[in-house]
């Protein structure tokens, strides 16, 4: 299997694809394959596997365990990955670590605190828009552990050091923080909100400061749920450190107004 990329789609025009297409499953990755490759400027020659038997006798003959399968020239490439790798595009591993998730779901925050501060008083830029931000991140980030607690609590017991103590709390969080962001959202029942955020944010701020800057402990985050690959560091102590600071303003603000 080649593993080095291609030097131009001119030098080697054709692709030959052989990947699965049965009245019972379409190969994802089949497609996925034929799309980067005309993409990138390769004339397909499609080959579909269109029942068990052909799927077998394919596998068979070329000596592969899986399809889709892909010919560069005289080459076999591989399938969807090896395609990539031999393009020269990135290919991350499943233990990779990655800002994504966090950046998608504060991105998504911002533009829904946006949205909500223009219908809610024709204005962009304001405090109330920030709060609606924070308080939507807050939310998803409290749906993302809802999604599978047991994953999240094994997680979050590496690092936080109230769940060391009390197991339970790592169940308690996710619907904490959920409670909490809503409500801020809603901007009810704040004598409530304001301390949930209040306490989970510090703790969480000191337990990720102890674990990273203190230990130096290198550890995934469950910030954003239990199988998550995002680090834990510099973004986990910062979403505490503002979760502590809604707490700290919301009451504040009703004071003050």
């Amino acid at each position: 299997m080649s593993t080095s990329p291609s030097t131009s789609p001119s030098q080697h025009e054709t692709a030959r694809v052989y990947r699965m297409k049965t009245d019972k499953h379409l190969c994802p990755f089949g497609l996925k394959t034929v799309d980067l490759l005309k993409r990138k400027g390769y004339r397909v020659d499609d080959h579909t596997l269109e029942s068990r038997e052909a799927i077998e006798d394919f596998k068979q003959e070329a000596d592969v365990d899986t399809t889709p399968q892909v010919y560069i020239g005289e080459k076999r490439v591989g399938g969807y990955e090896e395609v990539r790798e031999y393009l020269g595009l990135s290919v991350p591993g499943e233990k990779e670590t990655t800002y994504q998730p966090v950046i998608a779901i504060f991105a998504t925050s911002l533009l829904i605190g946006l949205a909500v501060s223009w219908t809610a008083s024709d204005t962009l830029i304001s405090v109330r828009m920030l709060e609606y931000a924070i308080a939507t991140a807050m939310t998803l980030l409290g749906l993302q552990k809802l999604q599978d607690i047991e994953s999240f609590s094994t997680m979050f017991l590496n690092y936080d050091l109230l769940a060391q103590r009390h197991v339970p709390y790592g169940y308690l969080y996710p619907f904490a923080e959920t409670l909490a962001g809503i409500l801020m959202l809603a901007g009810a029942l704040i004598w409530l909100a304001a301390p949930l955020a209040l306490f989970i944010g510090t703790v969480g701020a000191i337990s990720v400061f102890k674990a990273v800057y203190i230990d130096k402990r290198e550890l995934k985050c469950a910030c954003v749920g239990g199988n998550s690959n995002v680090p834990l560091g510099f973004v986990s102590l910062t979403e505490n450190l503002i979760m502590l600071a809604m707490g700290l303003w919301m009451p504040l603000k009703l004071l003050i107004l």
